[in-house]
């Protein structure tokens, strides 16, 4: 089970990489790191290198105890020599843009090899039992992240494990909306995204252009969903113009990049997960 969750969650974060085009972020375009200043071959590199990281993560979630603070602080530990693998990998800090989703991800992976009989739509809730317990050794050093928070009340990566991933749960409701009305499949996950990106306190447009720069990214991934979506000429023409206004401004929504990723973590997990199969031996 272990590695089968750790290739879901690669898979997930290659897929939303790949989508295309996402406003303001890496997609299929950026193989020169055009505008994001992450290309997209360095992001499936870096993707792929979480793969240990991913099983040790499922590893440690399946041992007896539930959801403790000694898995908290376990997980932390996975996750920090995990984005020094990802900077080894990639070369330098260029591996950054997979670090929200990394704790998105991998807090999702816990939660499904400790409750794997649990449908994946409840898996959220037991991320959030885990995230309910700090890290007592994790840095003290501030991040971009605790800076922007602290500034502005945004509730950050934390806030919203915290809360059990409620732009997670949204973003697999506009993945079914969008594929009932006959979408592509390109067209469902964009809308996925825009439609985290239209509430979600994202601390990267936050950090690079304060309220001004959040309310942008909200108000235009809000005029794409209400023109119908990207499935519709109205919409795409809206996505569009949101996709060049935040490239000339350079402001990334990548909080939203990784909520999408976790959302298609979950989307794509095997089933069923407690089958004797998919059980390590």
């Amino acid at each position: 089970m272990d590695d089968a969750l750790a290739q879901a969650a690669v898979r997930a974060l290659i897929a939303q990489a790949e989508l295309t085009p996402k406003p303001g972020l890496a997609d299929a375009r950026d193989l020169r790191a055009r505008t994001t200043g992450a290309d997209l071959l360095t992001l499936r590199w870096s993707a792929k290198a979480l793969t240990p990281a991913f099983a040790a993560i499922a590893a440690s979630a399946r041992r007896p105890g539930g959801p403790t603070p000694a898995l908290r602080e376990e997980l932390g530990a996975i996750g920090r020599g995990a984005e020094w693998t990802m900077s080894r990998a990639c070369g330098g800090p260029a591996a950054g843009p997979h670090r929200g989703a990394l704790w998105v991800t991998g807090l999702l992976v816990a939660a499904a090899a400790l409750e794997p009989d649990a449908p994946p739509r409840e898996l959220p809730a037991a991320a959030k039992r885990i995230a309910a317990h700090p890290d007592r050794r994790a840095p003290r050093r501030p991040s971009p992240g605790s800076q922007v928070s602290a500034t502005y009340g945004a509730a950050g990566a934390r806030g919203e494990a915290r809360a059990g991933f409620p732009h997670v749960r949204r973003a697999l409701d506009a993945l079914s909306r969008a594929r009932s009305t006959g979408a592509t499949e390109a067209q469902a996950r964009l809308d996925a995204l825009l439609t985290v990106m239209s509430t979600l306190q994202d601390t990267g447009p936050l950090y690079h252009a304060g309220p001004p720069g959040l309310r942008r990214v909200q108000d235009g991934a809000r005029g794409v969903l209400e023109a119908g979506g990207t499935a519709t000429a109205a919409g795409a023409a809206a996505l569009a113009r949101l996709d060049a206004e935040l490239g000339e401004l350079g402001v990334t929504p990548r909080g939203s990049a990784a909520v999408l990723a976790g959302a298609l973590f979950l989307d794509g997990l095997p089933v069923p997960l407690a089958h004797p199969s998919n059980r390590a031996v």
